[in-house]
């Protein structure tokens, strides 16, 4: 049997690519190693019947400014889909009683900011301003393939409309540490504390460089839209893909494992499914698997440059998640005051230090003492997450630990023995639950439903998920843009021919924003490949920076 396109793995790249390619007239076949598709996106009801639980993601903000979602937003509509929105993004509450909060309103929050202290308020509007300049400059860099003519063209057209002083401040703001965001920004210690977890959704430690970026982009994201989750669970909207690439008449298969690339020559032919059964792909194969499991597994039998092979060996995965699903018998009782209840996220970490101290631990091995726990409040959000089953007054929580250690060495309190997740997932959960207990006392007693997913469940669950690392590979700047997943790999393309690389472990990394699978689509669709090369990405860098010369004179 043959295919025009087939696609490896069933995560939401994967499956944006597949409906593309499928709508446009490619025959299509999706092939998952799971019993059900999505990746780390999934829901289901896993503390008691009736409970939409997101599984793994929840935030949807990212797909929903992507490309891809523009092109499908209509036809998932009619399939069903559609987005909750929290105006109360998130907040961030310490264990003094106090909260800080972020509205979908950027006076409200300079308000509330202003409230807590003058100084914090004042240096939030400064870093408005910052976001002004980079999303008017820079944030399309975001969604576009690295290196590219267009990114060289939108890094030369920031020089006109910055000019090179501007630019080069608004650089050296995204290469800063999420600690030094909050100390040239604010005053207190509770403000700086209230954008440094966002780091920690990736593996920014608050003392790695570049990992400012990320905190500013999500917080006036977040300011400017609000959070928002897929209405009734993330299962949804995977099913609202798979519903568009069958009545297109594209496959999806799952339960069943790729174990191989077939090549012939220096391309890519098709596959070999773990049962025997070969099928042939016409145009591309697309891989949505880590840089490992691709060049170690899928490639084996093929011959690879010891370049590739070194550079496989060297890509490096971050500290491990742990997922606590919790049923409420209703909202938390938060001691900062009720309405934190309606935000979608709320962050409990005491201070930026005690964030660099949980980070330290998880990279020693040792369990943090004091993780960052981020309570996501999905019922808040999306009310129909409980069904006409569910118990009377049911709350989804969605409450996600970072970071962790893969491997147990020891406990940073001292109180837990085990050193397998195996054994130290409950006793774990439950330090969690207490720390969520510390800030809204009754939290233990509310509890009617409980599902524990530590990282050796996370990579069971999903193999891209190497050692619970929740966004299969570090974003590190040595390991993020044109390195990720290392230099001469960020277009997509491999050293094999129609094969092509996509997912989280490319470029731009975690978070779903559908940005890998829509540009390997376009590559199938026009029959084109960027530049792919250690020489091509030097020749980016040539023209960008020849353009931006051109421009300055021009201007």
């Amino acid at each position: 049997m043959t295919y025009d396109v087939i696609l490896v793995g069933a995560g939401h790249n994967a499956l944006f690519a597949a409906a593309l390619l499928a709508r446009a007239g490619r025959s299509v076949l999706v092939v998952e190693q799971a019993d059900t598709p999505g990746g780390c996106l999934r829901s289901g009801a896993v503390t008691v019947p009736g409970l939409e639980h997101d599984l793994f993601s929840t935030n949807q903000n990212l797909l929903l400014a992507s490309a891809a979602y523009a092109e499908l937003k209509d036809d998932l509509a009619r399939h069903g889909v559609a987005f909750a929105t929290s105006e109360r993004p998130f907040a961030a509450a310490f264990p003094d009683g106090t909260a800080l909060r972020v509205y979908q309103d950027f006076a409200r929050t300079v308000e509330a900011l202003r409230a807590h202290d003058a100084r914090d308020a004042d240096g939030f509007v400064r870093l408005h301003e910052r976001w002004g300049d980079f999303k008017r400059a820079l944030l399309p860099l975001l969604a576009t393939t690295l290196p590219s003519a267009k990114a060289a063209g939108i890094v030369a057209k920031a020089v006109v409309t910055l000019g090179p002083a501007r630019l080069v401040e608004l650089a050296q703001l995204l290469v800063g540490s999420t600690r030094e965001l909050g100390d040239t920004t604010f005053a207190t210690d509770h403000a700086k504390a209230l954008v440094a977890p966002w780091g920690m959704h990736l593996d920014f430690g608050p003392d790695v460089s570049a990992g400012a970026m990320f905190p500013f982009v999500e917080t006036f994201s977040a300011v400017e839209n609000g959070l928002s989750i897929v209405e009734g669970g993330a299962q949804r909207l995977v099913e609202g893909l798979v519903a568009i690439i069958e009545e297109h008449g594209g496959e999806v298969r799952t339960g069943v494992s790729v174990d191989r690339v077939i090549t012939e020559g220096d391309e890519a032919v098709g596959v070999m499914l773990s049962t025997g059964e070969r099928i042939g792909a016409e145009d591309a194969v697309l891989a949505g698997v880590t840089p490992t499991a691709l060049y170690g597994r899928l490639l084996r039998e093929h011959p690879l440059p010891d370049e590739i092979l070194q550079k496989t060996d060297a890509y490096r995965y971050g500290p491990a998640t742990m997922m606590l699903h919790l049923a409420l018998d209703g909202p938390l009782r938060w001691t900062a005051g009720d309405d934190l209840a309606t935000f979608a996220y709320v962050h409990l970490a005491p201070s930026v230090d005690a964030l660099a101290q949980t980070y330290a631990d998880s990279l020693a091995g040792r369990l943090p003492e004091t993780p960052l726990v981020v309570v996501g409040q999905t019922s808040s959000v999306d009310p129909t997450r409980a069904g006409a089953d569910a118990p009377p007054g049911a709350h989804a929580l969605w409450v996600q630990v970072r970071t962790l250690p893969s491997a147990i060495v020891g406990d940073a309190a001292g109180e837990i023995d085990a050193t397998t997740w195996e054994e130290a997932a409950g006793p774990y959960a439950d330090r969690v639950l207490g720390i969520i207990e510390q800030h809204a006392p009754g939290a233990r007693a509310q509890v009617i439903g409980r599902r524990v997913f530590s990282p050796a469940d996370l990579e069971r669950m999903n193999p891209n998920l190497v050692g619970g690392d929740s966004v299969s590979g570090s974003h590190h700047l040595r390991q993020n843009f044109v390195f990720r997943p290392f230099p001469g790999a960020s277009t997509y393309t491999t050293p094999v021919k129609r094969l092509l690389h996509i997912g989280a472990s490319v470029w731009p990394g975690a978070g779903n924003n559908a940005a890998s699978g829509y540009h390997a689509a376009q590559l199938v669709m026009k029959q084109e490949h960027p530049l792919g090369t250690l020489a091509a990405a030097a020749g980016a860098t040539a023209l960008g920076a020849w353009l931006a010369r051109r421009a300055s004179k021009d201007a």
